[in-house]
C-alpha cells in the first residue's frame, strides 16, 4: 500500500510503501519492477501500444531510494517525457506513478534485484566512494550512500549530482542533511548546466557540466577510489535512429563522464555504471 507520495520535483515523485511487518531482502542499489498491467485506468493505452509493437508490455524496473536498514521501501519515479523524433513511443507507467498516485493505493510490486550494488568487502578495497550521477540516477545512489554512512564508518563519500536547474535537483534536502550530520566523511557538489540565477551557485553548487576538471579536482586518488556513476546513457532507439541515418550517436551523461573518468587515471574495473535511455 502506498502511505505516502512526497513530490521531489515537479516532474518527480517518490512513493513510500507500507509493507506490512515483512523485512524484505534487498540490497542497496537494488531495483523492482511494476507490471502497467494491474492498473486499469492503462488498458487502452498498453493494448494500444501492444498492438503497435507486436508484444507484451514488459513490467518497468525503478530504483529503490530507501536503504535495507530503513523501516520502510521507498521507490523514486521521474516522468518520462515524449519527444517526438527523439523517442518512439510515449510513456506508459512513469506519468501515472508521479502524478496520479495517492496515499492507500494499492500498488504489486516484484523483483528486488540488480548488479549495481556493493561489494561486501567494499572497505577493503577503498576508503572513498565516489557517485557520479545525474537526473534520477540519484536515486540508488543515495540508497546506496545512506546504507554505507550507517555500516561502513570507514568510508568517506563525494556526491557529483548534474542537473539542468537547482528545481530539477531530487533529494536537495535529503543530500543537505546528511552532508550536514556528516561533515568529515561526506562532501556533496552540484552542477547544474542551465541555472540562470547566480545566487544559486557557490562551493558546492558548480556552474556548468560536469568535466574532466571538476572530476580531477573532486578525486584525488582516481586509482584509488571506487566510483558509482549512474544517468542517461546512450539507448537502444539512439543507437536504432543513429544506424538509420548513417551516423554515430551522440554520446549522453554516461558516455561523457565515463570517459572523463578514464582521463583522469579511473580504472575502468573501478568504475560500476548504471544507465538508463
Amino acid at each position: 500500500m502506498v502511505a505516502d507520495v512526497i513530490v521531489e520535483t515537479p516532474d518527480t515523485s517518490t512513493l513510500v510503501l507500507f509493507t506490512g511487518n515483512d523485512r524484505l531482502d534487498y540490497k542497496a542499489g537494488h531495483f523492482l519492477t511494476i507490471d502497467p498491467h494491474q492498473f486499469e485506468a492503462l488498458d487502452r493505452f498498453t493494448s494500444f501500444l501492444e498492438h503497435l509493437k507486436g508484444k507484451a508490455e514488459p513490467p518497468r524496473a525503478y530504483s529503490m531510494c530507501s536503504a535495507p536498514h530503513e523501516r520502510y521501501l521507498a521507490v523514486t519515479v521521474k516522468e518520462e517525457r515524449f519527444v517526438p523524433n527523439l523517442t518512439k513511443y510515449p510513456p506508459l507507467l512513469s506519468p501515472l506513478l508521479v502524478k496520479r498516485t495517492v496515499r492507500g493505493m494499492g500498488l504489486v510490486v516484484t523483483g528486488f534485484t540488480g548488479p549495481y550494488t556493493l561489494p561486501d568487502d567494499v572497505s577493503s578495497q577503498t576508503d572513498h566512494l565516489v557517485h557520479v550521477c545525474a537526473g534520477s540516477g540519484s536515486v540508488p545512489n543515495v540508497s546506496i550512500l545512506k546504507y554505507a554512512l550507517e555500516h561502513h564508518p570507514g568510508l568517506r563519500h563525494t556526491f557529483i549530482y548534474s542537473n539542468k536547474t537547482w528545481s530539477d535537483v531530487i533529494f536537495r534536502d535529503t543530500l543537505s542533511k546528511l552532508a550536514a550530520s556528516n561533515p568529515d566523511r561526506l562532501r556533496v557538489v552540484h552542477c547544474l548546466t542551465r541555472e540562470e540565477d547566480p545566487a544559486a551557485f557557490g562551493p558546492s553548487v558548480r556552474k556548468g557540466r560536469l568535466d574532466a576538471s571538476l572530476l580531477r579536482e573532486l578525486i584525488p586518488d582516481p586509482k584509488a577510489c571506487l566510483v558509482y556513476l549512474c544517468g542517461p546513457g546512450i539507448s537502444k532507439f539512439d543507437r536504432e535512429a543513429a544506424r538509420e541515418q548513417g551516423i554515430v550517436p551522440q554520446p549522453r551523461f554516461i558516455e561523457t563522464a565515463l570517459a572523463n573518468l578514464q582521463t583522469i587515471g579511473v580504472p575502468d574495473k573501478r568504475i560500476k555504471r548504471e544507465s538508463y535511455g
